[in-house]
């Protein structure tokens, strides 16, 4: 293979992790895949904790930001959400990883952080409150990436089964008393399609938002 990259070697975690957990990513596996010693990967990462962190820069490092502009402050706070959402997706191990660093250690993470506080002090919040909404921010980003209705990772015939049993479920307990819960059986264990949960949940959470800067 070519030069040895730490890109390469944060990529190559990346996939380990979305088809055998994180647990399977060590350094020891890693250079056996890539086809070189352990020592050359302890080059980029001397550990599992600093792979981590790579792994974390080079996920978020396929998201660019875009530069702050003229338009409303609320329509860049959209456009960063659902960036870091799209990006976060293409891993399917992303939440894990972001779970188990520290944000201030990830450049790429940080530049995307300063940008959706400077977003909320324009908003008109104040620094202990911009600082909490880009923590819900990025907490529902995982979220919403997250979702079981966009990783299927059981067999189609095992996943309608347990949708039909669980509908039934709900739908035989006693209507007087869970009216609701018997009313809506159906989209609460099926779902919603991913557009309408994307949209939907990242309306739900900037338009919280928006309500609040408003009342400013």
């Amino acid at each position: 293979m070519g030069k040895l990259t730490a890109q390469a070697i944060a990529e190559r975690a990346l996939e380990i992790g979305d088809t055998e957990g994180l647990e399977a990513v060590t350094i020891r596996r890693l250079a056996t895949d890539l086809g070189v010693t352990p020592m050359a990967l302890y080059w980029h990462y001397k550990n599992k904790e600093q792979l981590l962190f790579g792994m974390a820069d080079h996920l978020i490092g396929g998201f660019a930001p875009k530069p702050a502009d003229d338009r409303p402050w609320a329509a860049q706070l959209r456009d960063l959400t659902e960036g870091l959402i799209r990006t976060l997706r293409t891993h399917p191990c992303a939440k894990n990883v972001i779970e188990q660093i520290d944000p201030v250690s990830v450049p790429n993470f940080l530049a995307v952080w300063d940008q959706a506080l400077g977003l909320a002090r324009t908003a008109g919040f104040g620094v202990e409150e911009s600082c909490l909404i880009t923590k819900y921010l990025l907490q529902s980003a995982i979220a919403i990436a997250d979702a079981p209705v966009h990783n299927a990772a059981r067999p189609a015939e095992e996943i309608d089964q347990l949708v039909r049993t669980k509908r039934a479920g709900l739908q035989s307990l006693p209507v007087e008393k869970y009216p609701h819960l018997v009313e809506m059986a159906r989209p609460l264990v099926e779902g919603t399609t991913p557009e309408l949960y994307d949209s939907f949940g990242v309306d739900l959470v900037l338009g919280g938002i928006e309500a609040l800067a408003a009342r400013r």
